[in-house]
């Protein structure tokens, strides 16, 4: 199954700092255009069910100071409507460079970009506040420990020590940042916080849950400085955890490593540096261990891949590359695992109030669905109980991912993402509640999210309900508004998922219309659709990975994607199949099947949509 997000993973510097004031819920995102003597706003984005604010068009006043091709966050001045214009809040930039329409992007969906004043006030006096003496921690700074995360990444909520055991075994030490010390129930900081329930991660830019006084700052496991962290020890007999303990702590990190140093040291091509280099082999033999018991049961094995931008100084999108999980990714997925269902087991045992993250078995006509889909593309299957139960339907699921794990190896990735879409959707989404349902993705009975409280809101209520049962000094939860948190912050995180996604397909748009011309093409003023025609003599080598009745989705050279109409296919009609994974030709024998090879070109880029229509190529 695709690694849980941790901060780090999408983690980049903002583009540009942070506003004074956040912005307001009723403003617009659009472009200035000139209308006869007037100046007015033009809505970027369309109203969308995700989310989007669209709107109508706003008038602006005489006194505006803005040019007509600006990007601008506006409110007020409806036309017709007496008295002054419209107020621009914000300048955004240009809508024909990827970092302003990324920053639009943001706010449209609702993102404040920036906190109250009183917020950073209250978060910059908890920074500055002296660790309440009343609570006992455990001294862990000599302990040797490390953190891995991207090169990017700029906060660090979790660090990692090890050691070997006499007679055997692996004592590890999972140190995730104690938020809870700095920001307290029912606080200005704490209420903001479930507020945004999730940090978001956009291509170049952040909107944190916390203040960066303290998800930068106080609560960041930096080298070399003294942070409070509540600490997770176990101690492993190969797969198994023999023994778990809670502690509040003080550590001290000595390394800051990358997801790349640590592939190194494993590749054998540098060597591994003293304190951490005996650390580091104990926490990979642990988790390797744990990967392996993993393997054999019935938790889904599905690889995933996040792509990282990298951007100019004017905020044009210079390149890309896709993030693939590597061993030091899976170190760390398996290690933080391994804390979340420990300090989960330990919440449901004791009965502790808390936000347990959920996934419930998949029904048994999705996986039934999933076999099908899957024979009809001549894919090996499963075997299929009849009748199934959900718990049953969970094995298919699982044994259908290792099967097409296997499928994708054997033709050398090909059809990877398509593929591994049938098998996350046969799937329930995963949420937040009160009841420890179980994970059916990872294959565990209990789990909760416990490891990242800098950037998700359900592992802070974890790190007070936890500390409330191992006498930590916090209060536990209050029970009564578990629920109604629950659905909250599920629903933001899939609210952030959409953005992210829509982000993404932003971000490659302009990467690919920036490599087709050479540079970005100029804007027209208020239309938001780039018509401009790339070169029609360029193809591409891609593969299908989604279809619908109206043609194909097609992935191509540099992560690209856009979609294939079938009014293009010319000199047929095409059908899709009842399993939605073949497009038929009724007048030929000709068939696109998901996963197919295919080579195309590109016909139109509206970048700002994150939108590529293809040509099939001759």
């Amino acid at each position: 199954m695709p690694a849980p997000r941790r901060g780090g993973g999408r983690n980049r510097p903002s583009s540009s700092p942070a506003p004074d004031r956040p912005a307001p819920a009723d403003a617009v995102v659009g472009v200035v255009a000139k209308r006869g003597r007037f100046l007015v706003v033009e809505p970027f984005f369309p109203a969308t069910g995700t989310g989007g604010r669209g709107g109508a068009q706003l008038a602006l006043g005489r006194e505006a100071r803005v040019r007509a091709g600006e990007l601008v966050l506006a409110r007020g001045g409806r036309p017709g409507k007496k008295g002054g214009g419209a107020q621009v809040l914000r300048r955004l930039g240009r809508p024909d460079v990827a970092a302003d329409v990324l920053e639009g992007l943001m706010l449209d969906r609702g993102l404040r970009r920036g906190f109250d004043p009183a917020v950073e006030r209250e978060a910059r006096a908890a920074r500055d506040r002296t660790a309440d003496g009343a609570i006992v921690r455990r001294d862990l700074r000599e302990l040797p420990t490390f953190t891995i995360d991207p090169a990017t990444a700029e906060d660090f909520d979790d660090a990692i020590s090890a050691q070997r055991l006499d007679g055997g075994g692996a004592r590890v030490w999972v140190h995730i940042a104690d938020v809870s010390a700095y920001v307290a129930p029912g606080s200005l900081v704490d209420r903001e916080a479930h507020r945004r329930a999730t940090s978001v991660y956009v291509p170049g830019k952040v909107e944190p849950m916390l203040p960066e006084a303290l998800s930068n700052e106080a609560c960041s496991l930096v080298p070399g400085e003294e942070r409070l962290a509540v600490t997770v020890e176990m101690d492993l007999r190969g797969d198994r955890v023999v023994r778990a303990a809670f502690h509040r702590s003080t550590i001290r990190s000595d390394a800051r490593l990358t997801y790349e140093d640590v592939d190194e040291v494993f590749g054998g091509r540098v060597p591994a540096r003293e304190p951490w280099a005996e650390p580091l082999a104990v926490a990979r033999e642990a988790a390797g261990a744990l990967a392996a018991a993993r393997a054999a049961t019935s938790a889904l094995e599905l690889s995933s891949s996040e792509p990282e931008f990298a951007f100019d100084p004017r905020g044009h999108v210079a390149g890309a590359q896709q993030r693939v999980q590597t061993e030091s990714h899976t170190l760390i997925e398996h290690l933080m695992i391994a804390a979340n269902a420990q300090v989960a087991t330990l919440l449901a045992e004791r009965g502790v109030p808390a936000l347990h993250r959920v996934h419930e078995q998949p029904d048994p006509t999705a996986a039934d669905r999933l076999v099908d889909q899957l024979d009809s593309l001549g894919l090996p299957t499963p075997p299929v109980p009849e009748p199934m139960s959900p718990r049953q339907a969970a094995d298919v699921v699982a044994d259908a991912s290792r099967l097409v794990g296997r499928e994708i190896a054997r033709r050398g990735g090909r059809g990877r993402q398509g593929l591994t879409a049938l098998v996350l959707r046969a799937l329930k989404q995963a949420h937040y509640a009160p009841e420890s349902l179980g994970h059916a993705g990872l294959g565990l009975t209990r789990y909760c999210h416990f490891t990242s409280p800098i950037r998700r809101y359900p592992d802070l209520v974890c790190h007070r309900a936890l500390l409330s049962a191992v006498g930590g000094g916090e209060a536990p939860p209050d029970r009564s508004g578990l629920t109604e948190a629950g659905a909250w912050t599920s629903a933001r995180e899939r609210d952030a998922m959409g953005l992210e996604r829509a982000a993404d397909r932003v971000a490659r748009a302009f990467l690919l219309e920036r490599e087709l011309f050479g540079a970005t093409p100029p804007e027209v003023a208020g239309s938001g659709d780039r018509r401009a025609k790339p070169d029609f003599e360029r193809e591409f080598e891609g593969e299908v990975t989604g279809l619908i009745g109206a043609g194909a989705f097609v992935a191509f050279e540099g992560g690209h994607e856009g979609l294939l109409p079938v009014r293009r296919l010319r000199g047929d009609w095409w059908e899709l199949n009842e399993q939605g994974t073949i497009l038929h030709g009724t007048r030929t024998d000709r068939a696109i099947r998901l996963g197919d090879p295919v080579r195309v070109m590109v016909e139109r880029i509206e970048a700002p949509r994150g939108r590529v229509d293809l040509l099939p190529a001759p």
